[in-house]
């Protein structure tokens, strides 16, 4: 019975090692949910290793080169806020969280039985008499700046108010 030369063993073991390794990585690395299944998601970088085995003695004959290819996919990204663009119904909305600084514009009250609406800018959502700053009781379209300033926003029985500057 003839045994083989310790460089032949080598020869095929490392490479075979090093193949085994990487699939077992990327099966280990695919295993597939229902979330992932139904995320939408661009193919992320791929990454090469190449993998060398040690200079071999004199006698014995090089091993050739394996190289292992692995995909790797970025998570998704968080979906950004939806921008403000209105300030719709009532209620009382704080600047800077709710409603952004800057100039809007209702057509007027919601209800024609009732021919009026309310605004009012306010310092803070305290609710004492000494937080408006502004207020009006507009009959039909008006137009009002909310400043950087401001503490919240006031509207009642008004339609929508569009962001328009």
């Amino acid at each position: 019975m003839t045994t083989r030369p310790r460089w032949a063993r080598k020869r095929v073991v490392i490479p075979a090692a090093v193949i085994l390794f990487g699939i077992g990585g990327a099966a280990g690395a695919s295993g597939n949910t229902d979330a992932d299944a139904t995320a939408k998601s661009e193919p992320g970088p791929t990454a090469t290793v190449t993998v060398k085995p040690a200079a071999p003695a004199s006698d014995e004959e090089p091993a050739p080169e394996v190289t292992v290819t692995e995909t790797v996919t970025e998570k998704p990204k968080a979906k950004p806020k939806p921008k403000v663009v209105g300030i719709p119904g009532d209620g009382t909305f704080v600047v800077g969280d709710e409603v952004k600084p800057g100039t809007y514009k209702t057509s007027g009250p919601v209800d024609s039985a009732f021919p009026n609406c309310y605004w009012a800018r306010l310092k803070s959502t305290t609710g004492d008499f000494e937080d408006i700053i502004a207020n009006g009781n507009p009959q039909g379209q008006t137009t009002i700046t909310i400043a950087g300033g401001d503490g919240a926003f006031q509207t009642s029985g008004c339609e929508e108010w569009k962001k328009t500057g």
